[in-house]
């Protein structure tokens, strides 16, 4: 009897250090410069967690008995990053083994995350058993890393007849079917719909979280009308759609279809007023991924430095040469995505590149710096990106209630943008994950 009781009451401690573990650390963050995603800011706060959820954020110093206390001296604290949009597995182009990715790559790129800042990310398209496994891993602790939420592909169409195959392991924004003159003269060939509703209850029993579709319509072609097909059957399942379109026709087609998220802003094609607000007033929310098309170079870009050393080529997202063909979308993107944002859309971030995050984040800035407040630019990196994911009950602004994922920076983003890439320290879950102070 003794030793049952021994063990009754070691399986209790136990069970409060593991509970302790995965909510997190109670946590009083003090002599904090505060935003708050919403908008708003405190030049000097402090920040009370408990149980890996934000108890209070208010102006002065706060106590809380038995919290650990992290005097941040004056450095800003405000949401952890998310990016709307990223493919996480082998995902340099062309793409790998996603098999090895998984036993060498997994631990050191979800680190690479955290460091950062990003304690969320939407996979836009991975390996539907790789990605599953990859945020069973994640959500186990297994792996250190952000907090993952999956997609994988269904399509809409098949290729016409008769097309010839496109040029193998290709990075496809270099030969986007989108753009002229590379788009279709001839309708492409439907798809059934029963076969189009049994891939997306796939998917659904896989375990993806969101289903993504790519929306380029040909002459006379069935996509618009599969899309609807895969919108009704995910919808009865509870899983939202995300549409790929990147002209501005094909994300006219996509709205009247109603998806639940435009994955890109259209960069090619210039917008009207009209157009903006007619994509706007569908209600659908938009992400960014507007650096793609901006030459990146090595002096800025640990893996275009790691592949190609010091030389001063422009480069694409695949690493190698910037397709002059593609640099209008540098240009348009932006500008489009000035006219949606005044239009009201919700535009959140994403990448949709291979980089580091960090260097990915950089990349992002340049673009929307262009045509973005400081203020706006944090608003799409949390509560804007939180939103266009469906996942701001719980992240993407510092309010009671929400989960405790904060970022540290050492400087002040709303004077001077770039300090979005000084991280310093990194709060998920309540739980510090990276500490560099």
């Amino acid at each position: 009897m003794k030793r049952l009781s021994a063990l009754i009451f070691l399986l209790l401690i136990w069970s409060v250090l593991y509970a302790q573990r995965e909510t997190g650390q109670n946590l009083v963050i003090t002599n904090a410069r505060i935003i708050d995603g919403n908008g708003g800011a405190i030049p000097r706060g402090s920040i009370v967690i408990r149980n890996g959820r934000i108890a209070s954020v208010s102006a002065g110093n706060s106590t809380e008995p038995g919290a650990r206390q992290i005097d941040v001296r004056g450095m800003t604290v405000m949401p952890g990053f998310i990016d709307d949009h990223r493919h996480v597995i082998a995902a340099d182009f062309p793409p790998g083994d996603p098999v090895q990715w998984m036993k060498e790559e997994a631990v050191p790129r979800m680190q690479e995350f955290l460091d950062g800042g990003f304690t969320t990310i939407q996979s836009c398209g991975d390996p539907p058993e790789q990605i599953v496994e990859l945020q069973r891993r994640l959500n186990a602790g297994t792996i250190k890393g952000p907090r993952l939420f999956t997609a994988a592909f269904v399509q809409l169409s098949r290729p016409p007849a008769g097309a010839a195959p496109g040029p193998p392991r290709v990075d496809p924004a270099r030969t986007d079917p989108s753009r002229g003159p590379n788009r279709p003269a001839v309708a492409a060939g439907a798809i059934p719909d029963d076969e189009t509703r049994a891939s997306v209850r796939q998917l659904k029993q896989a375990g993806i979280d969101v289903i993504k579709t790519v929306l380029s319509v040909t002459p006379g072609g069935p996509e618009e009308h599969t899309l609807t097909v895969v919108v009704d059957e995910a919808k009865k399942l509870g899983v939202p759609v995300f549409t790929h379109a990147v002209s501005v026709d094909d994300t006219l087609v996509a709205v009247r279809a109603h998806p639940a998220v435009l994955v890109h802003t259209p960069h090619i094609g210039q917008l009207t007023q009209e157009q903006a607000r007619t994509i706007a007033g569908a209600g659908i929310p938009m992400m960014s991924t507007l650096g793609v098309f901006l030459p990146a170079f090595a002096a800025e870009n640990q893996r275009i430095r790691a592949r190609s050393g010091l030389d001063n080529t422009p480069r694409f997202r695949d690493l190698d040469p910037f397709p002059l063909e593609t640099l209008s979308s540098a240009g348009q993107g932006p500008v489009n995505a000035r006219l949606l944002w005044e239009a009201g859309i919700t535009y959140g971030y994403g990448t949709d590149t291979t980089f580091l995050p960090k260097d990915s984040l950089a990349q992002e800035l340049r673009a929307l710096r262009l045509v973005f407040s400081a203020q706006d630019v944090i608003k799409i990196l949390t509560r804007n990106a939180a939103a266009t994911i469906g996942r701001n009950k719980d992240i993407g602004t510092l309010e009671n209630g929400k989960l405790a994922d904060l970022v540290v920076i050492d400087g002040d983003p709303l004077a001077n943008i770039d300090d979005l890439l000084k991280v310093k320290a990194v709060i998920k879950n309540g739980q510090i994950v990276v500490d560099k102070r």
